[in-house]
């Protein structure tokens, strides 16, 4: 397969979603929901795994692309020598099931279309029994069925295990294809009208952008951000997934592929204060509502990551019919970190309460009670190593940043009980707690001799979540601790000039062999310290940089690799977005988070 991340649009109705290529290709697809098996995994394999393309007969890539100005919804089209075609592509919200609508539309001429749908259930790995009924082609394997129609009516035949259609379009003619998922032992959902569903979703979508209160530079990557955040989002419960995919690669060939359908305690600050500065209030209230539902229970139970409605159990297995992206092998379903200890979280979920509280959202009768509960069992536990923000395979260290994320959690909760002195804590204690953990980590987690903190202490590898030093509050922006670490972060983990996370060659840590390209959310995070640093300049360089590293319609991958110049990771990434969204901010002289 010769396409590249980067050539993948995005069309969801919040609760899944569908990459779309540039060939008019449906690669990637789970129904019903983000974490479902795959019923076309063309990206992961090849088109026997699942896929459904509509172009033009005998044509290659489309002549352009774009979203629809302010929403989701992607036209594609191609100029052939017999005339122009348009196939527009949608996720209409849904009433009880999924939808995908396709509708093709002549714009000059008349051109010769070819439809090819092979469904696979299951990851590319079941062949549905195929029938007709009532003019529907149908698909029935197991748990799941799929309604095939056109409005008008279209000729389909069957060939190759695929269902195959192919009718001629003139100026002015649409034909509309809808495919329907629902549970094989249900009846079949009623019927959506494809071109009334697309008139109501670009209305929604362009009411929902009309709420963005960001006007600064850059407004378009930052609604087309917040789009794709929306778009990630798990109507249902308020979780927001990592991405739309599993095992896209960090590095072409690689084995670092990991399933990122879920969603991660990490994110939830910054994730907050996109949302929170942006205007979006109610979403910021439904992730923050999603959040404290995830983390009620015993804190020493508490996860990195959860399921979209907040389940636990993510076993971590393996597809070995799926060759991989690129060969990039294996391909992996469920994330095993999720049993990794990283204490990094706790700080993460008091900064975010501590955001929402501010914002003025609506308080929660036990939130305060869970936070208390989480810091006491963390009064004791956070002096143990851990596995760290990054989730490295190689064993548990006392990362820095982990610590740090410690001190921020103590810092949230002194001054809540500072701000709301009728709330009941601990406040002495954790006045202690959070001074002896500044010490330790000045004390061990600083190499004065080069001038910068480390990855861990005792250790002379960097992390560029270090970066985040200034913006959690941990010490000044003007402090030669935090301008001699962003120097050397940026001299040491510089890739092409964005940013690597850590150095994957370092003996022992990573657990992982090969590399990775540059991380976008930590160059995205360089941007921001080289402005709160006094180099606005360079930051604003550097951002517009990164924006120019969105593809065609405005989307971003996990990470970069600038000697192959294509984007690499899970796609399309939250983490990216949600950066790009605050650095903008900041740079714009808005509040981000923390």
């Amino acid at each position: 397969m010769n396409a590249r991340i980067e050539d993948y649009a995005l069309i969801g109705d919040e609760q899944t979603a569908a990459l779309v290529g540039r060939d008019g290709s449906i690669d990637w697809l789970c129904l019903p929901r983000f974490d479902s098996g795959a019923c076309f995994a063309r990206l992961l394999g090849n088109e026997d795994n699942g896929h459904w393309r509509i172009a033009p007969k005998g044509a290659d890539t489309c002549t352009r692309r774009a979203y629809r100005p302010d929403t989701l919804v992607l036209d594609t089209e191609w100029e052939t020598a017999e005339g122009t075609v348009r196939v527009t592509d949608l996720m209409p919200q849904r009433d009880r099931a999924p939808d995908v609508v396709r509708i093709v539309e002549g714009v000059s001429g008349r051109v010769t279309v070819h439809s090819t749908l092979r469904l696979r259930f299951d990851y590319g790995s079941v062949i549905p029994w195929m029938r007709r009924s009532d003019g529907h082609r149908v698909a029935v394997a197991g748990p799941d069925s799929v309604w095939l129609r056109t409005e008008p009516h279209v000729d389909m035949w069957g060939e190759d295990f695929g269902t195959h259609a192919e009718f001629t379009v003139a100026e002015g003619e649409r034909i509309a294809f809808v495919l329907t998922w629902h549970p094989s032992h249900e009846p079949r959902p009623p019927l959506v009208d494809p071109y009334q569903a697309l008139s109501t979703s670009v209305r929604d979508w362009r009411r929902w952008t009309s709420r963005c209160r960001y006007d600064g530079p850059y407004r378009d990557a930052v609604v087309r951000s917040l789009i794709t955040l929306k778009a990630l989002t798990y109507a249902p419960t308020g979780g927001i997934v990592a991405a739309a995919t599993t095992s896209l690669p960090e590095e072409l060939g690689g084995v670092r592929n990991w399933d990122y359908r879920y969603c991660w305690l990490r994110d939830s600050t910054l994730t907050l204060g996109a949302l929170l500065s942006a205007g979006y209030h109610k979403e910021a209230e439904a992730w923050r509502d999603w959040l404290v539902r995830a983390v009620a229970g015993d804190p020493a139970d508490l996860q990195i990551m959860y399921g979209l409605a907040g389940e636990r159990r993510l076993p971590e297995w393996e597809l070995p019919w799926l060759p991989g992206f690129a060969e990039s092998a294996p391909v992996r379903v469920g994330n095993g970190a999720v049993d990794q200890l990283q204490l990094d979280v706790y700080g993460e979920v008091m900064d975010s309460l501590w955001v929402a509280r501010g914002a003025g959202l609506p308080t929660k009768p036990h939130m305060w009670a869970i936070q208390r509960t989480l810091m006491t069992f963390l009064q004791s536990a956070w002096r143990q190593p851990d596995e760290g923000l990054w989730e490295v395979r190689g064993g548990r260290r006392d990362f820095v940043h982990s610590k740090v994320m410690v001190w921020v959690a103590a810092d949230r909760a002194v001054r809540t009980l500072e701000r709301h002195p009728e709330l009941k804590g601990d406040l002495p204690g954790w006045r202690a707690m959070r001074a002896e953990v500044h010490r330790e980590v000045c004390e061990k987690g600083y190499d004065s001799r080069r001038r910068t903190f480390t990855q861990y202490y005792g250790s002379r590898e960097l992390d560029a979540a270090l970066l985040l030093i200034p913006r959690v509050g941990f010490l000044p922006p003007d402090d030669p601790r935090v301008t001699g670490t962003v120097d050397a972060i940026r001299a040491d983990l510089g890739r092409g000039g964005f940013v690597r996370r850590y150095d994957t060659d370092a003996v022992g840590v990573d657990g992982m062999p090969g590399g990775e390209g540059a991380f976008l959310a930590c160059s995205f995070w360089l941007a921001d310290a080289l402005h709160m640093t006094g180099r606005t300049d360079e930051a604003r360089d550097l951002f517009e940089r990164l924006v120019g590293l969105t593809n065609d319609v405005g989307l971003l991958a996990e990470e970069y690799d600038p000697e192959l110049g294509r984007q690499v990771g899970n796609y399309p990434q939250a983490f990216s977005h949600i950066a790009l969204v605050n650095t903008a901010l900041t740079l714009s002289g808005g509040e981000g988070a923390g």
